[in-house]
């Protein structure tokens, strides 16, 4: 079943249009929901969420209609929303206990839970302090902590490394990692930094003016089609780069030493053709590696 879809969605603030015949499905599993500031991610989540109510279309989370089950929605996920969510005043074992209790968990058990999630998120020792005084990188754990407080079935993560320092977002990361691929929870990350969902997702959804630029599984997108392939040479060699061009091939970047080259789709051996070309011209070849594209590649060639 898909954690959530969308069908010719469009969502409306007054007169301003910001998803407009929105239609996706999300399979199970963790997935990114990348895209410029503006593209509509957060208003999607919220759609989702119950907390929007479009004007067009038909939205569902796991299996139940956003427009007639937005509170069973909202208790079977977990939000970490971008901005801080916390109460003042609350220590943090208290307030994530609270939030669990918010959520249906009986007290004892709410508590109980509260001491495991804010352990497994790094906070154990922090766990009596007030969390208003709790830096940004605790800040956004505790918010991690109090949307796995309930053992929610799907985890939506909005922006979830803002803030964070090096350190710390290699460890946000880890976790979000960990969570959707050990712990075995449906993960949806929205983020506009390609690097987060490129290390915690297998799957990505990039969004342009509230509508889809592109979807697929991260190793399918990253595929280049026809024969390309990236070249290591001893050191730079223009005249190798110049017969590839009269071999017919295109050399897409060099830099240094390093450089992509796109042979013709009839070339039945890559290495054999360009090994050949090597010796032909001098040069000495390291290593010849097939091409790949970067999950920025993508990005860009779907937003512009």
């Amino acid at each position: 079943m898909p954690i959530a879809t969308a069908s010719s969605l469009t969502v409306r603030y007054g007169p301003k249009t910001v998803l407009s015949d929105f239609s996706v499905v999300l399979p199970e599993g963790s997935v990114g929901l990348l895209g410029p500031n503006g593209a509509g991610k957060t208003t999607l989540l919220k759609t989702w969420l119950g907390f929007l109510s479009p004007v067009h279309g038909d939205a569902s989370v796991l299996g139940l209609d956003t427009r007639t089950a937005s509170l069973q929605i909202r208790q079977r996920i977990g939000l970490m929303p971008e901005l801080d969510c916390h109460i003042p005043g609350m220590n943090a074992v208290t307030y994530i206990a609270y939030v669990g209790e918010l959520c249906g968990m009986p007290g004892n058990h709410a508590l109980r839970r509260a001491h495991e999630v804010l352990e497994y998120c790094g906070l154990g020792e922090a766990r009596y302090r007030f969390v208003e005084t709790y830096s940004t990188g605790m800040k956004q754990r505790i918010k991690l902590a109090q949307a796995l407080v309930h053992g929610p079935r799907l985890l939506f993560l909005d922006e979830p490394t803002n803030g964070l320092d090096p350190e710390g977002r290699t460890e946000m990361l880890r976790l979000i990692r960990d969570i959707s691929h050990g712990k075995g929870i449906h993960v949806v990350v929205c983020s506009h930094l390609l690097p987060d969902v490129e290390q915690t997702c297998d799957r990505v959804v990039v969004m342009r003016d509230g509508r889809i630029a592109t979807e697929g599984s991260v190793e399918d997108l990253r595929k280049l089609a026809g024969v390309h392939v990236d070249v290591e040479l001893r050191e730079p060699s223009q005249a190798f780069l110049d017969l590839v061009a009269r071999e017919g091939g295109t050399v897409s970047s060099s830099i240094g030493s390093r450089c992509r080259v796109a042979l013709p789709s009839t070339t039945t051996d890559p290495t054999r053709a360009l090994l050949a070309m090597a010796q032909s011209t001098g040069a000495q070849i390291r290593a010849i590696r097939p091409a790949r594209r970067s999950l920025e590649d993508i990005f860009m060639e779907a937003v512009s």
